[in-house]
């Protein structure tokens, strides 16, 4: 049986615990001579690599890129399946993304044509067609200007070209920011015109001077579309290119100082830390006016950072020699003061705009939802009846999911007689609704899963919603909440009371329970089956190291289907009609392809659908013959949690000999590092350092996410203790220690994991 012992780090192992990496990659950060390593005692001596200085290893580092080409695929995504209305045509839908195709250096909008019949005895490989004709989307010389770079940063964005997209289903309308302007095609719709040649997009020009960002369409009249010019909203008609601007908040001063307002933009920490980038919301349905008009509604964030302290960053630019200004929220410190207001557009029958009115709520935003700090998520139900906002306090322990019908916005004016007049003519049933709230001690993670029915009674709404806090885990719930509207008289002096607005819960139905994981962060979606009353999603259920796709009954709860193949890792778009999905899919060993599949079965049995491999939109590349990939393990913490891991193994491991460890770890919440997906490109500089003799461990310990609210929140006011502690405390058993490569030298630590 192996002893262990304990040895100064300066005894034996000076040489091969200096080398490593900066950034993320870490071997054992801040030892001295005096911290105590785990030796097994019948190891013989180690196996020293080539010394290399820090220059030389970033060189080898960027070097290794050259074979990046060789098992990166660029996988399309931003998927919209579109079902063809020609019946006796050979093709069933076509599917639109984005992606870049082969020999190109950008994101294009591409499609694809899926057959309706195919030879099952024959691999199907669908062609990635242009959809646009000879189209330049990155700027010149990639001068993308100052507002793009920093949403570009926030949003994580790498590639170039066309980076998002909106697209209206009825129309066949695609509406895109590319090359510092604006662009707009059509293709498809309900009229079943779809072009089999590439299109010349439309560019819609402006009178604005500076960028416009964020544009939409309007789905209630898609001849509108609105976009940020400068912190405000402006709104355009793609027929008659009329364009008028919206809200007047933004002076357009070059003094941060004195130019503290915005409208429909998310604020720094919206972006950052709660992955929202838009600040205004297209009612989905336009109002039909007596006249024979419409009125069209714009909910949008206004942002006030007045009280958000002034930093200053060097300029990128660094001939230029000055410091760019930036309201930055430091820990603790003020954060911008929000509300949410009201565009109402009124056009004649022709579609030219009649008037435009800004109204704000009937009383300030902190006097309604007083202890409310951050509107997290906002929109509008499917039928246009409510706007709604997921709100959060401060210490992000309690949210409110909160309905807010447009007659509860007046409109905005300094004349207080008319103010007066306007909250007398305000119903007094007219009130928000606090559909939904939770609470806990540890946080909430805000998620992009909420799906509002349409009313069918006037005093109940339903939705599905995720839930964490209720069980530790993020489950899927269908409520039902009963609107009790109260008596407010909003021309006299409201003043709040515990419980205003809150409606009872009648029903909560759950879903999907258990010790696993619904997705539901970082853009993750449901899609909801109302004919056959099921839901699909993407979840843990099998393992925390897979996202697979299922389908439950949102009707009738029981059987939990996995639809999506073990083994791997996937991430899915369901069709419109619920028929098929597409899968980006791929595991440790195997470069990801990206696959569709039909869903066939007895119509009677629509949970029970059984998924049919149709065909491949790409297929994983080869691997370079230096590429190993790493192994998972998994260990039992001390606190009870099983801890997974992985590891490279150095590409000429000697057994018998010790070999220089490199630690690689993150540890902080929505961060998953161990799960079976192929780890080449993102850690492709983890493999070149196993090629050079390197072992490197990587270990999600507590406080990594998809493993439950109470292993992530255990770093809570424990950052850098706890998610160190697992690497720490590794390998103090020979139980544990088999799972690792006999030669790997591992440091111990205090308890915990």
């Amino acid at each position: 049986m192996h002893r262990v012992k304990k040895v100064k780090l300066g005894d034996k192992t000076e040489g091969y615990w200096k080398s490593y990496l900066e950034g993320n990659m870490t071997a054992v950060d801040g030892l001295t001579d005096s911290t105590d390593v785990v030796e097994m005692e019948d190891v013989p001596s180690q196996f020293y690599v080539e010394k290399h200085s820090w220059g030389g290893l970033r060189d080898i580092i960027h070097s290794s890129r050259k074979y990046s080409g060789m098992i990166a695929n660029k996988a399309p995504h931003d998927f919209q399946f579109v079902q063809k209305n020609d019946e006796s045509g050979p093709h069933s839908h076509r599917l639109y993304y984005l992606g870049m195709p082969y020999g190109s250096r950008e994101n294009s909008l591409l499609y694809s044509e899926i057959p309706k019949k195919i030879r099952k005895e024959a691999l199907l490989v669908l062609s990635w067609k242009q959809m646009l004709d000879h189209f330049q989307a990155t700027p010149h010389q990639g001068a993308y200007s100052r507002e793009e770079e920093l949403l570009r940063e926030r949003k994580r964005l790498g590639a170039f070209g066309i980076t998002s997209y909106d697209y209206h289903a009825q129309t066949g309308l695609f509406l895109f920011q590319a090359s510092n302007s604006l662009f707009y095609c059509q293709d498809g719709g309900n009229n079943g015109f779809i072009q089999s040649a590439p299109i010349k997009p439309v560019e819609i020009k402006t009178q604005c001077s500076g960028t416009r960002m964020d544009p939409k369409i309007s789905p209630g009249q898609p001849n509108f579309i609105a976009f940020i010019n400068n912190n405000d909203l402006w709104l355009a008609n793609l027929k008659s290119g009329e364009e008028r601007r919206l809200t007047f908040c933004h002076k357009g001063l070059d003094n941060v100082k004195e130019d503290p307002k915005s409208a429909g933009v998310a604020t720094f920490v919206i972006q950052e830390e709660f992955d929202r980038f838009t600040g205004y919301w297209w009612s989905p349905s336009a109002v039909e006016d007596s006249d024979g008009g419409k009125t069209l509604y714009l909910l949008y964030e206004e942002v006030d950072e007045t009280e958000v302290e002034i930093i200053h960053v060097p300029s990128p630019a660094l001939e230029e020699r000055k410091a760019d200004a930036y309201r930055y929220p430091r820990t603790g410190s003020k954060n911008p003061q929000t509300t949410l207001k009201l565009a109402e557009i009124k056009t004649d029958i022709q579609g030219k705009i009649v008037s435009i009115q800004d109204k704000e709520l009937v009383l300030p935003f902190t006097s309604l939802f007083p202890g409310t700090e951050y509107i997290s998520r906002a929109g509008w139900t499917t039928d246009g009846k409510y706007g709604w906002a997921v709100l959060l306090d401060r210490s992000q322990r309690r949210l409110q999911l909160v309905l807010l019908p447009p007659a509860l916005f007046i409109p905005v004016t300094d004349d207080l007689a008319q103010r007066q007049k306007n909250l007398e003519a305000v119903p007094h049933d007219i009130q928000p609704y606090i559909v939904y709230e939770e609470t806990t001690d540890i946080w909430i993670n805000v998620h992009d899963i909420f799906y509002p029915f349409v009313q069918t009674s006037e005093d109940e709404f339903s939705f599905i919603w995720v839930n964490e806090s209720k069980t530790g885990f993020s489950h899927l719930y269908k409520i039902t909440s009963t609107l009790q509207p109260g008596c407010y008289q909003w021309s006299g002096s409201y003043e709040y009371t515990e419980g205003d607005f809150k409606c009872p819960i009648k029903e909560e139905m759950t879903l999907t329970s258990g010790e696993w994981e619904v997705l539901a962060r970082h853009g993750s979606k449901i899609w909801v089956n109302e004919a056959s009353k099921l839901v699909y999603f993407q979840g843990t259920r099998d393992t925390p190291l897979e996202h697979h796709l299922y389908v439950v009954s949102y009707q009738s709860p029981g059987d939990v289907v996995r639809l999506s193949k073990p083994g791997f890792s996937h991430s899915c778009s369901v069709s419109k009609n619920f028929d098929m999905f597409v899968s980006h899919y791929s595991n440790v060993s195997t470069p990801p392809c990206l696959h569709i599949y039909k869903l066939t079965g007895p119509e009677g049995d629509p949970l029970h659908m059984v998924p049919e491999f149709w065909a491949s939109m790409m297929e994983a590349p080869g691997c370079p013959g230096d590429y190993k990939s790493p192994e998972i393990f998994d260990f039992p913490g001390k606190s009870g949690f099983q801890l997974y891991g992985m590891v490279y193994k150095p590409h000429n491991l000697q057994p018998g000999r010790k070999h220089p460890t490199v630690l690689f770890v993150y540890g902080g919440p929505q961060v998953q590092l161990v799960n079976n997906t192929f780890k080449g490109m993102k850690y492709l500089r983890l493999n070149t350092l196993a090629s050079l003799g390197y072992a490197v461990v990587v270990i999600d310990g507590r406080g990594s996410c998809q493993r439950g609210l109470k292993f992530e929140g255990a770093l809570k006011n424990k950052m850098g203790q706890v998610e160190t502690n697992a690497l720490l405390s590794l390998c103090v058993t020979r139980a544990r220690w088999r799972l690792l490569p006999s030669s790997l030298c591992v440091l111990p630590g205090p308890g915990g994991d």
